[in-house]
């Protein structure tokens, strides 16, 4: 079976992720096809929708990074740095498409799936959604985009969800700009089909239901109060010395990740609140991807947490009081020719 269906039916162009026993991981190859269907429909008059939705559990928890760890071990960078660069050009043309899509976000949507469900215009969550940017887990950053969403978050939440890694049910989700509509499951095939016959994303809002509040905004003021510290290492300093069961439970998952990782996530959220364009972000976030096999930490993380799951990886730093400025510096520099070029990458 191929790991992606695409068709159009009636008014609707339709993506359909099919690799569910691997949680539909985003390959090369299915990046490269999606393109290519974005890029046929977009000059296809009978289409007036494009929905992207997957097979199983979950929409996508990712991207599948086991090719990228085997060419990365053997000394081979670019495949790797190819992968980003075009699935960051497919998450800018998703963003900017000027037609509308559709999005059915189920179970996780993490790393890549946000960089495929999270841009697009019109986003659903249901009751089984968790979406996270968990990057820093596996010595990355927030990528695909996902960092101009943190930044665009309400008060301090970017920081507080690209450094810690933190799963958002739905409402959280809406909340800090990631989904647009909580729509009950049961709901999402019946509103596929008149997506399919009308064409009119209109009807969306006839199926939604009013979104709860959410664990975020009920954590909001202490958000906004610990991560707002003017450093990576005061950020984790203040949460250390609040003692409260929300600032314990913020540090055990910052214990689980790369120390360089969340400072350089913190220092490139704080950077991308003056980004203009997802264009803009995905060059930053590109300047530390392009490094991460070769110079930083990405397949100690693969390692530990994917290739031998349980295992510790051995970081560069043993906490992120240790990372300093100019390492930040050094893998956020720009990369001058060998940076996206938008003019040729679009």
């Amino acid at each position: 079976m191929s790991h992606l269906l695409t068709r159009v039916t009636g008014h609707v162009g339709h993506i359909t992720l099919q690799r569910p026993a691997s949680l539909n991981a985003l390959t090369h190859e299915m990046c490269q096809q999606i393109e290519a269907s974005l890029d046929d429909w977009l000059k296809d008059c009978a289409v007036r929708v494009i929905i992207i939705d997957a097979r199983g559990k979950s929409f996508c928890a990712g991207g599948d990074i086991s090719e990228m760890y085997r060419t990365g071990q053997a000394g081979d960078f670019a495949y790797g740095r190819q992968y980003w660069r075009d699935e960051y050009r497919l998450n800018a043309k998703l963003a900017n498409c000027v037609k509308p899509i559709v999005s059915f976000l189920q179970g996780y949507t993490m790393g890549g799936g946000v960089g495929l469900g999270c841009h697009v215009s019109h986003r659903i969550v249901g009751e089984s959604s968790r979406v996270a940017m968990p990057e820093c887990a596996i010595g990355l950053v927030p990528d695909v985009g996902g960092s101009l969403l943190l930044a665009r978050s309400p008060g301090r939440l970017g920081e507080y969800l690209g450094m810690t890694g933190s799963r958002m049910h739905a409402a959280d989700a809406i909340l800090a700009g990631f989904a647009d509509y909580h729509v009950p499951m049961d709901r999402w095939d019946s509103l596929k089909a008149e997506l399919v016959q009308t064409g009119c994303v209109a009807a969306i809002e006839h199926y939604g239901l009013e979104t709860p509040r959410s664990t975020l905004a009920r954590n909001q003021s202490q958000i906004d109060h610990h991560f707002s510290a003017g450093t990576p290492a005061a950020i984790a300093a203040s949460l250390a010395d609040s003692g409260t069961p929300f600032a314990t439970c913020s540090l055990e998952l910052m214990a689980r990740n790369s120390p360089l990782s969340m400072a350089c996530t913190c220092h490139i959220v704080r950077h991308q609140r003056q980004a203009e364009s997802i264009e803009d972000a995905l060059d930053v976030e590109y300047r530390f991807t392009y490094r991460s096999a070769e110079d930083g930490e990405f397949l100690e993380g693969i390692r530990a947490r994917i290739m031998e799951r349980g295992t510790q990886p051995r970081w560069m730093h043993a906490s992120i009081g240790e990372v300093r400025r100019d390492e930040i510096d050094r893998f956020l520099e720009p990369l001058g020719e060998l940076a996206l070029n938008w003019d040729i990458d679009q």
